[in-house]
């Protein structure tokens, strides 16, 4: 099975990702607003401070990629497989 290059999405929360503005990201998220992370290119973006509670990353490329401390390896791997929506206790930093 070939799998396709990943995207590089023009998708204003991920655009805030790649810049590493993880704090109007996270308003943004709590606020409602989605985003698909699905398949993008996510290596070496930091992700230690955000939170990615019910984020669903199926198929993205995450080598050099930062995770909370609190979401397990397990998750993040069901998720990238599956698809399933990462659960974890985020206790979200406000910073």
């Amino acid at each position: 099975m070939r799998s396709e290059p990943p995207k590089l999405s023009k998708d204003p929360m991920y655009q805030l990702l790649r810049v590493d503005n993880v704090k109007a990201f996270n308003i943004k998220k709590e606020a409602g607003q989605s985003c698909d992370l699905r398949g993008v290119d996510l290596r070496g973006v930091d992700f230690s401070r955000a939170c990615l509670l019910g984020v669903n990353i199926r198929g993205a490329r995450i080598s050099g990629t930062f995770f909370p401390a609190r979401l397990t390896a397990e998750e993040i791997r069901l998720s990238v497989d599956l698809g399933t929506r990462m659960r974890y206790n985020p206790l979200c930093d406000d910073d």
